[in-house]
């Protein structure tokens, strides 16, 4: 026997969690679908972790600092196993707590992987499950390159596996899981290298911000090697790892690999094509701007969508989606425009709207840069200090503000009321009417001249 649903969402995570917690908010029958841990990568083996990891970098730092602030401070030892403890407890806490949440919203969780059957009908360890609505949210999965010896490096799950601390680390890629791992593995002693296969990470940031970020790391003392390919890694008798790598460059004396060179969409198993449901090569299910995707009834939201790949994407997008659905709200949407984001680097990085590239790019001559660069208080007279830079990007007379780019300490917690204001429309002049909050950086974002 098939049992029915309003929605049925694939993939517990933040995405399909939405969906389903908005569906059963409108009074709906709904379910999720999920094989692993209840609140997908973000919960599990991506944001809450990597953000404890970066906390405790943080602390570390703060710890090395307190000396030029007159403490005497002697940092015996660090027990790597003891912060990993903590922090899977702390995950753990909140899987449980999504397991009460979901049985007091009357949402039923069913175990295993989903497969479609036909448009509205998914069987999950041979039982069979209909729904009016079906939402794909399955999330990613890390990437491991096809190169000879590739296995013996572990990805962004198997870094959230360690137990013990690596010693000497080779992190692989260019985007913001690779600045972050490095950031937070040499923040906490180990000694990094980071690989690039060009230049510069971080490509589709602000030029400020990846080379401020870029120079802040290797004054920290993260070994940035560009323009590198690996192409075959060796295991010895003892554990330690070689990198063959193009250009006949070997790195060798590694005991741990990170591959951080991106994700791929989990739709692989989901027989997308026995329905119709186009995807590309990639896995990736393109939707219209209301999620729907080809086949009626059957929406994508989150990573698998391709578009911002951020978790407060998936969660609004799913919500929205919802709310069209069963809320009595047609034209309900995500506005996929002017999103911001946060790099958890050392230092972090906080950014909304256009670069300065991207908006000379459409607007030419009409953009006009406010920008500002120097050395936060609170490291005003440590030996370990990080700069701050911050810059503004306006358009046309009236100066309308479409990029607002920071890096340096607190840049993380102070974008988000700036991201409101450029989702706002706001201008410089009403920056500029602003009274400013002092002392702190981020007053600086308010007297630019």
């Amino acid at each position: 026997m098939t049992k029915h649903y309003d929605l049925i969402a694939i993939g517990a995570g933040s995405g399909g969690l939405s969906a389903a917690e908005r569906a059963a908010l409108h009074g709906k029958k709904a379910a999720v679908i999920e094989a692993g841990r209840v609140g997908g990568t973000c919960v599990n083996v991506g944001c809450v972790p990597k953000k404890v990891m970066w906390n405790a970098a943080g602390i570390a730092g703060a710890l090395r600092d307190a000396n030029d602030y007159g403490f005497d401070v002697l940092v015996n030892d660090f027990d790597w196993n003891q912060l990993v403890t903590s922090r899977e407890r702390y995950i753990q806490n909140i899987n449980d707590w999504y397991g009460g949440y979901l049985k007091e919203s009357g949402i039923d969780l069913i175990p295993g992987y989903a497969r479609f059957v036909d448009r509205r009908t998914l069987e999950v360890d041979g039982k069979r499950y209909s729904a009016d609505h079906i939402v794909v949210a399955p999330g990613g999965v890390p990437l491991i390159p096809a190169i000879p010896g590739a296995e013996h490096g572990i990805n962004s799950d198997g870094f959230f596996a360690l137990r013990e601390q690596p010693k000497r680390v080779a992190v692989v890629g260019g985007g913001y899981i690779a600045v972050e791992l490095a950031g937070l593995l040499k923040g906490l002693g180990s000694d990094v290298d980071l690989l690039l296969r060009r230049q510069h990470f971080l490509g589709n940031f602000d030029a400020m911000l990846r080379e401020t970020l870029m120079e802040e790391m290797i004054n920290h003392g993260v070994n940035i090697l560009p323009n590198i390919n690996v192409e075959r890694v060796e295991k010895d008798d003892d554990g330690r790892l070689t990198l063959h790598c193009s250009g006949g460059h070997t790195l060798t004396g590694f005991d741990t690999l990170v591959w951080a060179i991106g994700r791929a969409p989990n739709t692989a198993d989901l027989n997308l094509d026995s329905v119709g449901v186009e995807h590309d090569d990639n896995g990736y299910i393109p939707t219209d701007e209301y999620q729907n995707t080809n086949v009626a009834g059957i929406y994508a939201v989150g990573d698998v969508t391709g578009r911002a790949q951020l978790t407060p994407v998936a969660i609004a997008a799913a919500r929205r989606l919802g709310d069209r659905l069963f809320g009595g709200q047609p034209e309900r949407k995500l506005d996929y425009e002017n999103i911001p984001t946060v790099v958890f680097s050392h230092p972090p990085i906080g950014t909304v709207g256009l670069s300065e590239d991207e908006a000379r790019a459409l607007h030419g001559e009409a953009v006009k840069v406010y920008q500002t660069r120097f050395t936060p208080m609170v490291h005003a007279f440590t030996r370990h200090g990080s700069k701050t830079a911050m810059k503004l990007v306006c358009v046309g007379t009236q100066e309308k503000i479409v990029g607002v780019h920071i890096i340096g300490h607190g840049a993380d917690e102070m974008l988000q009321g700036f991201a409101v204001a450029l989702k706002m429309g706001a201008h410089k002049r009403d920056f500029d009417n602003t009274v400013a909050l002092h002392p702190t950086s981020a007053e600086e974002l308010v007297t630019m001249r």
